[in-house]
């Protein structure tokens, strides 16, 4: 279909991706210093587009990951079971006291003005001890994987982690997969690791490896050291602003044969403007523009992922696949929590303009 060259023929696993698993605490719309009760959602930038090419979506997926033998570590796994996600686990022990831990992050969704606030406790993080050699890919990819991806959240973690997302790219490419790579960049997580100028040096060596990045106006820029527009304070829904950044990118790194990238302009933190484009051996594709009623915009971005790269892997046209993209991403900010609740009938039916009247 494309540069991409996607495997047609049965492999075990669809996708697999690489990552660290968290649990967040919600309060919901209640600031976390006044909270007295809160939601457990079980996340990872990489972990939520397996689940939700699983969930939503009937892809076989994987996710290769650190565990923790704990109980917070068996509320993970079990909602990773849900899913329907086949876990590679690189396994650690609870001390009992310290850790090793699996990375609590705290949010609440904010309202209106008011914009939603996340910090992290990735203090003794298992993920962030994962290194080279942790996992067997050989023997992960003996019964064929067609898509390997991880993240930028994943990246900043620790130095060796971002060493073992190279590993595991090269393991994929030589075993036939295409590769993604979610730019995701987080400031806090790369601040600890040396700051901004240490996350491009990091990241570029993994897009090196890369056949589809997908990141947003910021992290394009932040990620991958692009000038652009600024988007703290000029973000607009300009698709010729963000295939001017994919073409400095793809100059940059001239392996990478596809770039997608989710539009959003913020009005409060519960409307914003939604819209998405794929960049696509040299062709450029547009969604339409949407209004949302946001109710967690958490994991917005790896709904967008999960469907753009479900439309890919059907053989889906470029444009199609970008709704289903755009579709999905969108009905994830209706749902509390990271990942999905969607079905595949309802992303359809937005992609293909579907409106939000009853459903008798």
């Amino acid at each position: 279909m494309s540069g991409l060259n996607i495997r047609q023929d049965a492999c075990e696993l669809d996708f697999l991706s690489l990552g660290a698993l968290v649990h967040r605490l919600d309060p919901g719309i209640i600031p976390f210093r006044k909270a007295t009760n809160f939601d457990v959602h079980v996340s990872g930038g990489e972990y939520n587009v397996a689940a939700n090419l699983s969930d939503c979506f009937g892809l076989k997926t994987g996710i290769a990951t650190a565990m923790v033998n704990y109980g917070i570590g068996e509320l993970v796994e079990a909602r990773v079971r849900e899913k329907g996600v086949k876990p590679f686990y690189k396994r650690f022990e609870h001390d009992g006291v310290r850790g090793p831990n699996i990375a609590t992050v705290y949010s609440d969704q904010g309202h209106g003005v008011r914009a939603p606030v996340v910090f992290y406790n990735r203090a003794n993080e298992a993920g962030a001890m994962l290194k080279p050699g942790d996992f067997d890919w050989k023997s992960i990819h003996a019964a064929g994987c067609r898509w390997f991806h991880s993240g930028g959240i994943f990246a900043a973690l620790s130095s060796t982690t971002s060493e073992l997302i190279v590993e595991g790219m090269k393991a994929a490419k030589a075993a036939g997969a295409v590769t993604s790579f979610d730019l995701n960049y987080r400031a806090k997580l790369w601040a600890t690791l040396g700051g901004a100028a240490k996350g491009q040096e990091m990241i570029g060596k993994i897009v090196e490896n890369v056949d589809a990045l997908i990141g947003n106006e910021e992290d394009l820029q932040k990620g991958l050291g692009i000038e652009g527009q600024d988007v703290e304070h000029k973000s607009k829904l300009d698709p010729d602003q963000f295939f001017k950044l994919i073409e400095k990118a793809v100059k940059k790194f001239p392996n990478v044969k596809c770039v997608a990238t989710t539009l959003r302009e913020v009005h409060s933190t519960n409307r914003h403007d939604w819209a998405a484009v794929v960049w696509l051996d040299g062709e450029k594709f547009v969604s339409p523009t949407c209004q949302l009623d946001v109710i967690d915009r958490i994991g917005g971005g790896d709904g967008f992922a999960a469907g753009l790269i479900y439309g890919l892997l059907s053989g889906r046209k470029p444009e199609e696949a970008l709704r289903l993209g755009w579709a999905h991403g969108a009905l994830l900010t209706t749902f509390p929590g990271d990942v999905t609740m969607a079905k595949l009938p309802e992303v359809e039916a937005l992609a293909k303009g579907g409106s939000a009247r009853v459903q008798r």
